[in-house]
């Protein structure tokens, strides 16, 4: 098949993008490179560096496209606390506008990847498709309204959508930056080099950790699936880790004594977090396979960044 893939040459779109060019795709590649980086890219993805507001780009992208992923977007919580116009002009804005080239060149279907954090705080777990958002950030406002333009664009111009709400996704490769750096990465990095694991609130709020691979073979399958059209369907592992869990699975496969802070002066966000997968293994026969003892493991082994750092203790 023939695929464009926005924003990828971010975490989940370079190694998505990698993924169907293995399997003998054309792939097409776009991203504006505020966050990426095409190094992460194989040779044979058609990579183009641009912005997915710009139509006329857009046009010439989508020409001969049967099936665009659409994972350009902001993804800081914390950062859409203090930008939420950009957050609404890339998130928002973007998915209009790639919407509207897909309208004018005639592709036929988009797999929009959105997130759980949708959801914000539920009292009832785990967390069905049916339940009513209550996003808590700009960035899942953002996310929640690109679902719903999707969903209403895609119904009224004859285009098939699917939305993803993918949990929270690790695995190698994925960006340490400076700033609200994402808790799986960081705490890997810290206990490696013997830093301590900062822990927001008391560290029992849940999370739904699900590995890259296992994300990837939900995205993949979406692009054929039947039965899709205008479904938002939950990828993640199913099961609700809380953090000081993730400090003992870190631990573990580390084999590091962790000095532990609890930070009670920052948002530990919500309280719990799990996703049900019963619509996903229906839809697009989705049944995780990675635990999170197993994904860690598999991170620092496949992370160049980490084994430098095992290597320099070597």
């Amino acid at each position: 098949m023939n695929f464009l893939v926005t924003g990828a040459a971010g975490f989940l779109g370079a190694a998505l993008a990698n993924r169907l060019a293995q399997a003998g795709h054309a792939v097409r590649g776009l991203d504006d490179l505020s966050a990426g980086d095409p190094a992460r890219l194989l040779p044979h993805v058609l990579f183009t560096r641009g912005d997915v507001n710009d139509r006329p780009k857009l046009w010439t992208l989508l020409q001969g496209v049967e099936c665009v992923y659409h994972l350009a977007a902001r993804v800081s919580v914390a950062e859409s606390v203090l930008y939420p116009r950009e957050y609404n002009a890339v998130n928002v804005g973007g998915t209009v506008s790639l919407m509207e080239a897909m309208r004018d060149v005639g592709v036929k279907r988009v797999v929009l990847v959105s997130s759980g954090a949708v959801y914000g705080e539920q009292a009832e777990q785990p967390l069905r498709e049916d339940r009513p958002p209550d996003p808590r950030s700009p960035y899942a406002v953002s996310k929640l309204a690109a679902e719903y333009y999707v969903r209403t664009i895609g119904a009224l111009w004859g285009i098939e959508t699917v939305a993803l709400r993918v949990f929270n996704a690790y695995g190698p490769g994925q960006p340490l930056p400076a700033a609200h750096a994402p808790v799986i990465p960081r705490f890997i990095r810290q206990a490696l080099t013997g830093g301590s694991l900062v822990v927001h609130g008391d560290g029992r709020q849940t999370r739904d950790y699900v590995y890259l691979d296992d994300v990837l073979d939900a995205l993949t399958t979406a692009a054929t699936a039947q039965a899709v059209d205008r479904l938002v369907i939950n990828v993640g592992s199913g099961h609700a880790a809380s953090v000081r869990e993730l400090v003992d699975a870190v631990r573990e496969v580390t084999g590091q004594p962790l000095d532990v802070i609890y930070s009670q002066s920052d948002s530990a966000g919500v309280s719990r977090m799990r996703a049900d997968l019963t619509l996903a293994g229906q839809t697009l026969g989705f049944h995780p396979r990675t635990s999170l003892t197993e994904g860690l493991r598999l991170t620092i082994d496949r992370d160049p960044r980490f084994a430098a750092i095992l290597l320099g203790k070597a």
